[in-house]
């Protein structure tokens, strides 16, 4: 293997342009299916008869997202920027429904849709394209669609959005009395804002996985976190878990949390992930695998899917930690939230590079093993990249 062949961890070095399928004229590349799907199923080993049909329930904001890729740098005021390439998708919560149900996850989504045509671009590109059960959305009619615009760059991105609340009737998501039967649940924690859904979820059997976002009060409250006594898991980042606990360390953070949740996972960046268990007393680290990042939205989506799959599929803390940060990396590789999203086949591509003798990926062979004999089938050929459909060019 040579640098310019590859880049580091058994991953593709990124193309020298990073280009969005607009960018090729809306002509889809030979093997290239932004809706290719695997039959494969993770959780085949633990179904039951009288288990739920969903795996998965979220609700939320879908936005439609519009991503510039290609940028050198920040735009600057007063001039005007070219991108060398842009592609659209669904986003918001749209990223972590697709994130589960390409690692084939049953996923029910409850969320407003606009009944305009980015609306209807976001309903098919996820029932359609995705296989994503939009049976608790609804169509809000004369509300328009959520935007935002991403540039990324330097392996960040900056983003402008807009949208208003959706013009819904009081009531729990989706407009159903409760949430559906489900294995587990995604929750995105609001400080001060309890949510009634997550304890009917819960006490219904569901298992909650839970993120939060950054506190702007400043207060860091856990107190202010209630529906953290429903919850099988908390994954913060780093640095909300720190200032949530008052810790002088993520692992430490990881530790103080299962006090008040069962799981405590805290994601480091470039460092890596933490997890403690709090039933058990087992902890589990592992470290990120590196890769040049050209985009991160939606990393901590893909991460969390990636958990969710292993905690259900009944892996051991360490898997389920090792395969939420490969989805992660690979996802980083590509442009977009949702549209960067992997499934089995690029884990399998990834795993058959890192398995070729002579990788000098050892570490990487040692730490997936897990892998081994788990994977459906011959892995696609290798790279495999998605294109990134656009609004203009979706009926090509």
């Amino acid at each position: 293997m040579t640098e310019e062949q590859d880049g580091p961890a058994g991953f593709p070095a990124p193309p020298e342009e990073p280009r969005a399928f607009a960018a090729y004229g809306g002509r889809r590349q030979p093997g290239w299916d932004p809706h290719a799907r695997t039959s494969f199923d993770p959780l085949a080993a633990v179904r039951r008869e009288t288990d739920p049909s969903c795996d998965v329930y979220l609700t939320g904001t879908v936005f439609l997202d519009i991503v510039f890729t290609g940028l050198d740098a920040a735009p600057v005021r007063g001039t005007e920027t070219w991108a060398r390439g842009m592609g659209s998708s669904p986003g918001g919560v749209a990223n972590m429904a697709t994130a589960l149900a390409r690692l084939g996850l049953r996923t029910s989504l409850a969320a407003a849709f606009g009944d305009d045509k980015y609306g209807e671009y976001c309903w098919e590109t996820l029932e359609r394209g995705e296989g994503i059960d939009l049976t608790l959305s609804r169509l809000v009619p004369g509300w328009h669609s959520p935007v935002t615009v991403s540039m990324a760059y330097e392996g960040e991105r900056t983003m402008v959005t807009h949208g208003h609340d959706a013009p819904l009737p009081e009531g729990p998501p989706g407009g159903a009395e409760l949430p559906p039967p489900a294995r587990s649940c995604v929750a995105s924690l609001r400080p001060g804002q309890p949510q009634a859904w997550i304890k009917d979820a819960a006490r219904a059997g569901s298992l909650v996985f839970a993120d939060v976002g950054w506190d702007e009060t400043g207060a860091w409250d856990l107190a202010a976190l209630p529906d953290l006594a429903f919850c099988e898991a908390f994954l913060p980042n780093a640095a909300e878990a720190v200032r949530y606990t008052r810790t002088d360390s993520p692992q430490a953070a990881a530790r103080a949390l299962t006090e008040l949740v069962p799981l405590a996972v805290v994601t480091m960046g470039a460092e890596g992930a933490y997890a403690a268990d709090g039933r058990t007393g087992e902890t589990a680290e592992v470290p990120a695998i590196v890769v040049p990042a050209l985009d991160t939205t939606g990393a901590g989506d893909v991460f969390t899917a990636g958990f969710i799959t292993g905690t259900l599929a009944g892996w051991p803390l360490a898997d389920r930690l090792a395969l939420a940060g490969l989805t992660a990396a690979l996802s980083v590789q590509e442009f977009g939230g949702s549209l960067s999203a992997p499934g089995w086949g690029e884990v399998a591509a990834w795993w058959q590079r890192v398995s070729e003798p002579g990788s000098g990926l050892d570490r990487e062979r040692r730490r997936y093993a897990f892998l081994d004999g788990l994977l459906p089938g011959p892995a696609p050929g290798w790279p495999r990249r998605r294109a990134v459909p656009t609004l203009g060019f979706r009926g090509c």
